[in-house]
């Protein structure tokens, strides 16, 4: 009878913790909206010192736009990273990574200085997915999968729905790179900023966008990473800076799973274009702004097997991680820097340097 009792209880045992495996959360395969969801509500009750939910806008469907803000309460302002994953809605590949990045930055938090000084002195703005309407449409089935743009309908005469949001930012929108076909995947809207999700975006960045360091818009596929401007005729100022860092980002890359991203302008390695979020960003006045296209070439594109994921984000984690901790440091050790550099220039003024110090 007691071996009995206690065979039951190891079955039971056994299948509360393989139900427990089952339950977590598998950030190596897509998931749909509903899930994604419940993953930053769960994010949130594992890390309450660190996270927290956003809500920042509507689409046009009404549902809510949330991100989540990742730091230490340090109870001054900080510093910000931007990233936002999903603004077309057939790249699933993107607000994979969106998540994979948050459970690698709290993971590292915990056992990496670095990652604790950095979420000490800035705030992290993850939003997994912008174009929810979108992103749920492509899940819908087979024939939505490789939906692009938002749901919000065209024009009265027109008879296709959708904007392509990231040609509906203000930055030399509708100039290049679009065409004003409803129809077309490149429609940029009526008009700049015209779609509910650019507006989230440029109202709840622009508003405190001097204490934006960086901005990565996340997307697939080409494996490149895109700096300022989709333009031809227009130049960032720190374009030369910008190509620095994201040239060291694509080795940073490389070492991971020797996978080669090509770095320049949108005009330069893919196509010309305008109203870019990525734009919008330099414009603005961010200093690092940079547009990742994910894995991969061509061969499967926007539906990028699954057993690709986990070494998609590894890379592009690597990636992202680089360019984020150079932002971070030219921040805060230049700053520091220049205050040594002003204390000995006044010390020097007052004579109080060499021999008088001592």
């Amino acid at each position: 009878m007691l071996n009995s009792v206690v065979l039951s209880l190891a079955v039971l045992l056994s299948a509360m913790g393989a139900d427990t495996v089952e339950r977590a959360y598998d950030y190596y395969r897509y998931h749909p909206m509903h899930e994604i969801s419940d993953w930053m509500e769960q994010t949130v009750k594992e890390n309450p010192d660190v996270v927290n939910i956003v809500q920042y806008g509507q689409t046009y469907e009404k549902r809510v736009i949330s991100l989540l803000k990742i730091g230490v309460n340090t109870g001054e302002k900080k510093k910000a990273i931007w990233m936002d994953c999903g603004i077309h809605a057939r790249e699933w590949i993107a607000p994979a990574f969106c998540q994979y990045f948050v459970s690698q930055i709290l993971q590292a938090y915990k056992t990496d200085p670095k990652m604790a000084d950095m979420m000490k002195n800035m705030d992290f703005y993850v939003t997994p997915v912008l174009n929810i309407d979108g992103y749920i449409y492509s899940w819908a089935n087979e024939s939505t999968r490789l939906w692009r743009k938002n749901r919000s309908p065209g024009p009265a005469d027109c008879g296709c729905d959708g904007t392509d949001l990231n040609r509906n930012f203000d930055a030399n929108w509708g100039t290049i790179g679009v065409s004003f076909n409803c129809c077309s995947q490149t429609y940029p809207g009526s008009q700049p900023v015209s779609e509910p999700e650019a507006a989230a975006v440029t109202y709840f960045v622009g508003s405190r966008i001097d204490e934006f360091l960086c901005f990565l818009t996340i997307h697939s596929y080409g494996q490149l990473l895109l700096v300022p401007y989709g333009h031809p005729n227009f130049t960032a100022a720190n374009y030369n800076e910008l190509m620095e860092v994201g040239l060291a980002a694509a080795e940073a890359i490389k070492k991971v799973h020797g996978k080669q991203y090509r770095v320049g302008t949108s005009p330069a390695i893919l196509y010309p274009n305008s109203g870019s979020s990525r734009d919008w960003a330099r414009f603005s006045g961010i200093p690092f702004s940079f547009t990742f296209e994910l894995r991969d070439n061509g061969t499967f594109g926007f539906k990028l097997p699954e057993d690709q994921i986990q070494p998609t984000c590894e890379e592009a984690y690597s990636g992202a991680l680089h360019i984020i901790t150079y932002a971070h440091d030219k921040a805060f050790n230049g700053a520091v820097a220049a205050a040594v550099a002003n204390l000995w220039a006044v010390l020097l003024a007052a004579g109080l340097t060499g021999t008088n110090l001592m």
